[in-house]
């Protein structure tokens, strides 16, 4: 494989990778390598693979050649040394994880995260020993007052999950090195096309691969990238012995196929968000939309700076109670209530009582998540059709629950 492709654009990196690889039998596309193992001509070329002397397949939880082609490819989207693939998106992360903390270290972590990492750390790394620290990171002076000799990582989401604050990346990144921590920021409301935080800094970028990068809603994944020591000990350390979260093959090429067309996908995303949150915000039942692209954020211009576009999620507050809410959800007939996001299908969804269920109701309050905060995820449906859904059911609210909205 040459790099006749290093300098160009995103797309052609898509869908070629960094070089052009002729396939066996002249396929388009690498082949499926649907193999638990691969045998050896000889034995000393196997005890050569297992002590790390020679490059080559022997078991598929720890390398398989449809996997290699997909982390060679999503490596040169990410501009990164190397890439690791993973059976989920929380495979992804707990393997990162575990393989840089132990015990009595400190992971500090923004006070806004998906779910699932939120009890992660909290209710999983916290049993075994390491210190769980949550500041405000949209602050970057409150990182550089709370971080210490301890701190191995600062673990944060730009936009985060649900609520869609931004972290400046750049300086969280600078003081978590000044201090020897590293810097781990998931991108998967951005993904590479939008954002690309190893070049502001950042020294790992965790994704589920699960949302915009697969982009279908049909498969389970995870994808990490950054310099190629840290990706071999993950994949040496966290991937092989401590959580086992390997890809398939199958899943792999299902990802490959999606990856030819995130950029066409994220741009149709975005467009779409920027007029649906437009829309959302001049409506009279709408309290508040948090929404990267909007001149009303209050974070527009790091957005400016750190990212291509604004993306295709949309959190936004009713002028409701909770009831209310979720009478509006379920008069919703294209858009559909159901958790994920990234998916060609137009997904709405309720943090409190759903994704974020982990928080307790003080955790959720403290983290800005709250009851009545819906989550969108824009699909690629006509914008129109989308816009006529919400409107409908915007309409099925009482008036006479209706709040001041905020000046």
């Amino acid at each position: 494989m040459g790099n006749r492709n290093k300098n160009t654009g995103f797309a052609t990196r898509a869908i070629h990778g960094l070089g052009i690889n002729k396939q066996p039998e002249g396929a388009l596309n690498p082949p499926l390598y649907m193999s638990s193992t691969f045998t050896f001509d000889a034995v000393e070329e196997g005890a050569a693979m297992f002590a790390g002397e020679r490059a080559g397949h022997f078991y598929s939880r720890i390398s398989n050649p449809t996997l290699c082609a997909l982390e060679e490819r999503f490596a040169a989207l990410e501009n990164a040394e190397a890439a690791l693939c993973f059976a989920s998106g929380m495979g992804a992360i707990t393997s990162v994880l575990w393989t840089f903390l132990g015990a009595g270290d400190e992971i500090i972590a923004d006070k806004t995260l998906y779910g699932c990492t939120f009890s992660f750390l909290h209710h999983g790394l916290s049993r075994f020993g390491v210190k769980v620290t949550d500041v405000d990171l949209t602050d970057p002076c409150a990182l550089r007052e709370a971080i210490s000799d301890n701190t191995k990582i600062v673990y944060f989401e730009s936009p985060a999950n649900p609520n869609m604050r931004l972290v400046d990346i750049t300086a969280i990144s600078a003081i978590a090195r000044e201090s020897g921590a590293k810097t781990i920021v998931d991108n998967t409301y951005c993904t590479p096309y939008l954002q690309q935080p190893l070049a502001m800094g950042a020294d790992i970028v965790v994704h589920s691969a699960t949302k915009y990068l697969g982009g279908h809603g049909d498969l389970i994944a995870g994808m990490a990238a950054g310099n190629a020591d840290d990706m071999l000990r993950v994949r040496t350390e966290g991937l092989k012995d401590m959580t086992g979260a390997v890809m398939t093959p199958l899943t792999a090429h299902q990802i490959m196929r999606g990856l030819k067309t995130l950029n066409l996908r994220m741009d149709r995303h975005s467009a779409s968000a920027q007029v649906i949150a437009e829309r959302l915000e001049a409506h009279p039942q709408v309290r508040e939309v948090y929404y990267p692209g909007l001149k009303s954020f209050a974070q527009y211009d790091l957005a400016k700076r750190q990212m291509r576009g604004a993306g295709g999620m949309i959190a936004f507050e009713l002028n409701t109670d909770l009831d209310g809410a979720r009478r509006m959800m379920n008069a919703l007939d294209l858009i559909k209530r159901a958790v994920s996001l990234g998916d060609a299908d137009t997904l709405i969804q309720h943090p409190a009582s759903m994704t974020h269920a982990t928080y307790s109701p003080e955790e959720r309050n403290a983290h800005g998540i709250s009851d009545t905060l819906l989550r969108l995820s824009v699909g690629l449906e006509n914008v129109e059709d989308i816009w006529a859904d919400l409107e409908r059911a915007l309409q099925t609210l009482n008036i006479s629950a209706v709040k001041p909205k905020a000046a």
